[in-house]
């Protein structure tokens, strides 16, 4: 499958332009990318539209490394009455009617109740709307629902959309232009908060909820910078989800999705141009809850996908990194020096393309080290937090580096996303964030007696960017 003539790309934002433009850095998961003069010329302004076989082969090749993003607004509408919209819920009437009341009647809607307390009240608010009310008599959970309105679906693309979301039909219409790419199974909006109620819970999760993926589009794929879509809302190519979601899944079933569509060879992407509202969860007890919910479906991930779920994923060097700095001896930071040396020296090795191949592998060796430091903190905060806990009790060390880490995440945290709220406050939601989430993967994991979910992955050997 080719891109269609007239498929506009541009640079992703976070790639790096070298070498006058003739090596880019990037990508998902990222990489070192040396343009012939030719591919160059194509690319100069950081934008390229398919006009011809060439042009179609790098766009192809960039796109696919994740190195571009489609440039949607150059882009053909696609009807709305080729998507059906598949609304599973349950017990939720208030907010299904909010949901109906902006979608556009163009598409056809499938309300899919899920064995509602009472569902007649529910398919009057389908009614009201126009849309076709499909009741279930048992309860199946939202993956069994979507499947069930999936099967339901007479046209090439569906839109998945819970009933605690508001979304724009123009907003379903963007997603859709992504399907021009006929390597796109599935593409998701960046997911915000409908409202809040003022509370620091509610300010917390309107400024990093577990549903929002950031201000950067992106090629979703495992252990690169977006690993997965929330489903939320979601538009797909029907023929590539076969029968769908797995629906023995209670949580971690979107994720499943994705990470299959994946291995499949299809394309997933987040456009974090377009926007969903959801209602988010800002009681205390019900947000814990929710955060322990999501931690808890990474021990059934693992069983499925391996690696793919590993909290960090390290090489020898890497891991030595972590260790050196975790240690806080005096030979620390002379170690971290050197290591960062010998892995500037090896990736040079295979940088011989670029201008300036001691640089460049300097910078990625920068930006390795960083990513190190980031995973090691989260391990700590996140994921291991319950054995860091227990061995902070024995070791100093490891007190003074849980403080260090987690007001060092705090910071950046803070400084990343500039919430409307205090920093105390904001660093005991973000620590409870971690902490019920970790709780949740513990149990999860202790319940399957499998560890696999909290084994790093550990990568022997330097693969050439």
């Amino acid at each position: 499958m080719t891109l269609p003539e007239g498929f506009a790309v541009r640079l992703a934002p976070r790639v790096r332009v070298r070498d006058g433009g003739r090596t880019l850095i990037g990508g998902a998961p990222i990489r070192v990318n040396h343009l012939s003069a030719r591919a160059r010329d194509l690319l100069r302004d950081g934008s390229l539209v398919v006009s011809d076989a060439t042009s179609g082969r790098l766009a192809e090749q960039l796109i696919g490394s994740g190195m571009t993003e489609p440039v949607t607004a150059l882009l053909d509408p696609i009807d709305l009455d080729k998507v059906t919209c598949v609304i599973p819920v349950r017990d939720r009437p208030a907010e299904l009617d909010r949901l109906l009341v902006g979608l556009d009647k163009a598409m056809r809607v499938v309300v899919v109740d899920d064995a509602s307390i009472d569902p007649e009240r529910m398919a009057k608010v389908a009614g009201r709307h126009g849309a076709d009310f499909l009741p279930l008599h048992r309860n199946v959970g939202p993956a069994g629902a979507r499947n069930a309105g999936l099967r339901e679906v007479r046209t090439p693309y569906v839109a998945f959309v819970d009933s605690d979301v508001v979304i724009e039909p123009a907003a379903v219409a963007r997603l859709l232009k992504h399907l021009h790419d006929p390597q796109v199974a599935l593409v998701a909006p960046r997911i915000l908060a409908l409202d809040h109620d003022g509370s620091w819970i509610g300010r917390y999760e309107s400024a990093r909820s577990s549903l929002d993926l950031g201000r950067h589009s992106a090629l979703v794929r495992p252990q690169s910078t977006i690993a997965w879509v929330p489903s939320a809302v979601v538009v797909a190519r029907v023929d590539a989800l076969g029968e769908g979601f797995d629906a023995s899944m209670a949580v971690g079933e979107d994720v499943d999705l994705v990470w299959r569509l994946d291995a499949e060879g299809w394309r997933i992407r987040y456009d974090a141009d377009v926007v969903a509202r959801h209602d988010h969860r800002t009681s205390l007890r019900r947000w814990l809850h929710r955060k322990a919910f999501y931690g808890s479906g990474a021990a059934a991930l693992a069983d499925r996908h391996g690696s793919k779920v590993a909290p960090a994923v390290l090489t020898p060097i890497g891991a030595a990194t972590a260790v050196a700095a975790l240690a806080q001896r005096r030979w620390s930071l002379p170690a971290m020096g050197l290591l960062s040396g010998v892995m500037t020296w090896r990736l040079s090795r295979s940088l011989r393309g670029s201008d300036h191949p001691v640089r460049t592998a300097g910078e990625l060796a920068v930006l390795g080290i960083s990513s190190n430091l980031a995973q090691l903190m989260h391990l700590l905060l996140r994921h291991w937090w319950p054995a860091a806990a227990v061995g902070a009790m024995f070791s100093p060390r490891l007190r003074r580096a849980l403080v260090i880490a987690a007001v060092a995440d705090t910071v950046i945290e803070r400084r990343r996303l500039e919430p409307d709220l205090d920093p105390v406050r904001f660093a005991m939601a973000l620590r409870l964030d971690d902490a019920a989430y970790g709780a949740g993967l513990w149990a999860g994991t202790g319940r399957r007696r499998r560890i696999r979910a909290l084994l790093p992955d550990l990568r022997i050997g330097v693969r050439s960017p």
